[in-house]
């Protein structure tokens, strides 16, 4: 299975994540052990599997 960490300003600000989605403005992630953390403002800009990095910038 492949797990991202998700990526904002270079820095990581969520691991293990299996489960995104967007919801108007708001990205919405969950990592493999169901633990949720919400976005608001930003959009995914990149999503890359071989590094496993989902990448998000400010609206």
């Amino acid at each position: 299975m492949c797990e991202f960490n998700v990526i904002l300003n270079g820095k990581i600000e969520f691991k293990d994540v299996i489960y995104a989605k967007t919801e108007g403005n708001m990205i919405v992630v969950r990592d493999i052990m169901g633990a949720s953390k919400e976005f608001s403002g930003y959009k995914i800009i990149e999503v890359d599997v071989p590094n496993a990095r989902l990448v998000l910038t400010q609206t």
